[in-house]
């Protein structure tokens, strides 16, 4: 069983026995799953899921964001039930971007559900912009091929920050890229989280780039699924590419992957 915070510090998140089936519990997908997450005041957590495909750690997400119900157990946010006042935001693999409006009306979405409008709205996207790498492309129609892939998912993570989330949900946002860009993704992600602080739960198949990005990674078993492994990353809190060169980066990497193995062999 993996180990579980519970200290002092606020829950953000909980999943109390989880059970997810279909075909009127025939087919079970999810079995006794608990997960559970705490608020680091000022600076939030960075944690990654890993699992085998179709294991559910997509569903995970969709059971935070409110965008399905298990069919057992508790979804928790703040030690309350899931709704949608929670500041929740969500970036998937797919893109996401409306292609009809521009990357400004894109990321300044976000906003309207806050009542801003007119120039403050202008002003807080086109800040948001300009963190996120954009600037100049403001006014470029959100679509591919107009915008690289790389550039697209710039846009959905910056349209989620500008609401200022609690909770950043990430599906596998960087699996589509080219490896130049994905790893120029790490860091622009890395780099936002140190200054926004949301509790980041990120969704990879890519096991250097958990232990890159992650200080803590969790590992589902397959199907009848629930976390089974809990790994904490120690390294240095701000990292930089330099660190996947150490002998320690390497060691977790390889650990984690010795991890995977084991779990796949559960069955």
């Amino acid at each position: 069983m993996p180990n579980f915070s519970d200290t002092e510090l606020r829950n953000i998140i909980e999943l109390r026995n989880i059970d997810q089936s279909y075909d009127g519990g025939n087919i079970e997908i999810i079995k006794g799953l608990d997960f559970l997450i705490e608020d680091k005041p000022a600076q939030g957590q960075f944690v990654v899921i890993l699992g085998m495909s179709g294991c559910g750690k997509s569903t995970v997400l969709r059971y935070i964001a409110g965008l399905q119900q298990p069919t057992a157990g508790s979804v928790l946010i703040n030690d309350k039930e899931v709704s949608a006042d929670n500041r929740v935001a969500m970036v998937f693999q797919q893109y996401s971007s409306l292609p009809w409006l521009t990357v400004l009306d894109n990321v300044g979405m976000a906003l309207d559900f806050k009542g801003i409008s007119g120039k403050e709205k202008k002003d807080k996207a086109m800040e948001m912009i300009e963190l996120v790498g954009l600037a100049g492309h403001e006014n470029k129609f959100a679509q591919y091929p107009t915008l690289s892939g790389g550039q697209l998912q710039r846009v959905a993570i910056a349209r989620s920050l500008i609401a200022n989330p609690e909770i950043l949900l990430m599906d596998e946002p960087f699996g589509a890229l080219d490896v130049n860009t994905r790893l120029q993704m790490q860091d622009l992600l890395s780099s936002l989280w140190h200054k926004f602080h949301p509790t980041i739960i990120f969704v990879t198949h890519d096991i250097s780039e958990a232990v890159y990005l992650g200080d803590d990674i969790y590992i589902m078993k397959s199907a009848p699924s629930r976390f089974v492994e809990h790994i904490k990353v120690d390294l240095p809190f701000k990292r930089n590419r330099e660190m996947k060169r150490d002998q320690k980066f390497v060691d977790l990497v390889q650990q984690v992957e010795d991890t995977m193995v084991r779990v796949a062999e559960m069955g």
